[in-house]
């Protein structure tokens, strides 16, 4: 290819006004080489809101053009050879990801500090020596995944209240030889890894994180070794126990109150108790809470119940998964299957960031025929019913969206397109696809593209198998499956209040049932389910 032509991949994002481009793997890496760098028409594309560059050893810069994509809401520059990110990158004020992994990075400019919708930055597996002061003005910062290079300590505002949103902070394998005490900040903290760095102590300030549920220290030498053999056997609760009791001997030797920590935990037990009492003297409040309960049963609870096989090579495709069943959600009155399928959209293009950071399914249970196999296959061997379509290839389902998607943007003249056909793109190049599999051998979820028509829920559909899968992390996973429950609790209560007889398809709901705890109860029952490993041992 002469170094004068433009990029076929580019020519077509620039005819058809598309706003993702992804560009990876040898055949790209050999044009990086010759050309020197990426073709520069690449930052004519002003409409580009997602922007993937990986697997090209030969690229090592991106021009400081990248700031002319000021649409720019991910971009991703994952395993190439980078040595830099330029300076303008603070002016993609509408970037939300940044993953610059597995690259030859030793800094990370400082201008990142000026991306105000910046959500998720990873830049593990590099050499970075430090991060740049000012990262708390990166106020809607959620993730960081810094692990694998060579940092020495946090930046002083890393730990600011600023950072309300943060609930992720993965820096293992680093040389990390202090934790701020001022971690207790971080009041949306669910995951801190700082396994294998340097550190000698844990402060016992980081019990006072209210949302902390995984925490790993392993490979930490600590002075106190007891707490050392703890991280490296125990659970995330016993832990922070622990570290309560410490900061309690703490409080005393620096001359408190020796009984100060118990009674501040007396004090906050009273408290409680008198918002149950108010509570339960307020008829009104009492409904409010009652119609709006999630009953967790715990996998003990049904030991017979559904389980899910997850095989060993989904680990290099997609190798996150969580799952659940769901009983008492109400889709039968009106529109409140449409509210529920407009609402798991939604969190889609949110939290799961259009299906880049995790995808959502969901399965009517009853027609599910378990044990469950999570796998992968080639595209040619994976077979589905997609939704609304017959049986086909995963390699003839793409080709299809594909060309849907060419016609759509002819026929309408839109600069991108709506439905499966934005979501392609995660696909491109993978050699395997990952696929849930039910007892018959049927494909009944292929994320992050569709679900089967085999389970497809309906306004009839009693009991919900959900299912939430990610790339990323499987804290992600479990974050939006919360997310997920509680929006189905909010639209079963809403349905509840609401009572509708015609939805706006025109379809007439059968008459009510009578039943007195259907008009007055929406209480959605969550069962767990098993996620075991081809031996069956318990994953989840």
């Amino acid at each position: 290819m002469d170094d004068t032509d433009v990029w076929p991949e580019i020519e077509k994002a620039a005819t058809e006004k598309r706003r993702e481009l992804v560009l990876h793997g040898p055949a790209i890496d050999e044009r990086v080489s010759s050309n020197q760098g990426l073709d520069a028409s690449i930052y004519s594309l002003k409409l580009l809101n997602y922007l993937e560059v990986s697997q090209c050893p030969s690229l090592t810069e991106i021009h400081a053009d990248i700031q002319l994509l000021t649409n720019l809401q991910s971009l991703i520059l994952c395993r190439n050879k980078l040595a830099s990110i330029p300076h303008v990158i603070g002016r993609l004020k509408a970037l939300k990801v940044l993953d610059v992994s597995v690259n030859n990075l030793t800094a990370v400019p400082e201008e990142i500090t000026q991306l105000p919708e910046l959500r998720t930055l990873n830049a593990s597996c590099n050499s970075l020596e430090l991060l740049p002061d000012g990262l708390s003005r990166c106020s809607k910062l959620s993730t960081i995944n810094v692990s694998k290079n060579r940092l020495t300590a946090f930046p002083p505002d890393l730990f600011s209240r600023d950072l309300e949103l943060l609930s992720s902070l993965v820096a293992s394998d680093n040389c990390i030889q202090e934790l701020s005490g001022d971690i207790h900040q971080l009041a949306a903290l669910k995951v801190l890894d700082l396994a294998n760095n340097k550190l000698n102590e844990i402060p016992w300030n980081l019990s006072d994180c209210p949302k902390l549920k995984e925490i790993n220290f392993r490979g930490n030498k600590l002075s106190d070794k007891r707490l050392e053999k703890m991280v490296n056997g125990c659970q995330t609760k016993s832990i922070l126990e622990y570290l309560r009791g410490k900061g309690r001997e703490r409080q005393a030797e620096e001359g408190g109150d020796a009984d100060g920590g118990r009674r501040a935990d007396k004090k906050k037990k009273q408290q409680q108790r008198k918002m149950k009492e108010k509570v339960e003297e307020d008829p009104e409040e009492v409904e409010e809470v009652r119609k709006m309960v999630v009953r967790v049963l715990h996998v003990s609870d049904a030991p017979t119940a559904l389980t899910v096989q997850v095989s060993a090579e989904v680990k290099d495709v997609r190798p996150y998964l969580v799952c659940c069943l769901v009983r008492g959600m109400n889709l039968k009155p009106g529109n409140s299957l449409k509210r529920f399928l407009v609402a798991q959209m939604k969190l889609h293009d949110d939290l799961c960031g259009k299906r880049t950071i995790a995808t959502i399914a969901t399965h009517d249970a009853e027609l599910l025929k378990g044990p469950l196999v999570y796998a992968v296959k080639t595209p040619t061997q994976l077979k589905v019913v997609p939704l609304g379509r017959k049986e086909m290839t995963a390699v003839e389902l793409i080709r299809l969206l594909q060309l849907e998607a060419d016609e759509l943007r002819k026929q309408k003249k839109r600069q991108n397109v709506t439905g499966l056909h934005k979501y392609l793109q995660l696909l491109q190049g993978k050699p395997q696809y990952p696929c849930l599999v039910d007892a018959e051998g049927d494909v009944i979820s292929f994320p992050p593209i569709t679900n089967s028509e085999k389970t497809k829920i309906k306004k009839t559909t009693k009991e919900l198998f959900l299912e939430v899968t990610s790339a990323t992390s499987l804290q992600t996973c479990k974050d939006i499956m919360d997310a997920l429950i509680v929006k189905m609790a909010e639209l079963n209560k809403f349905t509840a209040e609401h009572q509708e007889e015609v939805g706006s398809d025109g379809e007439v709901d059968a008459a009510p049932n009578p039943s007195p705890s259907s008009e007055t109860s929406s209480q959605l029952v969550v069962q767990q389910l098993r996620t075991v490993d081809q031996d069956g041992n318990l994953k989840m």
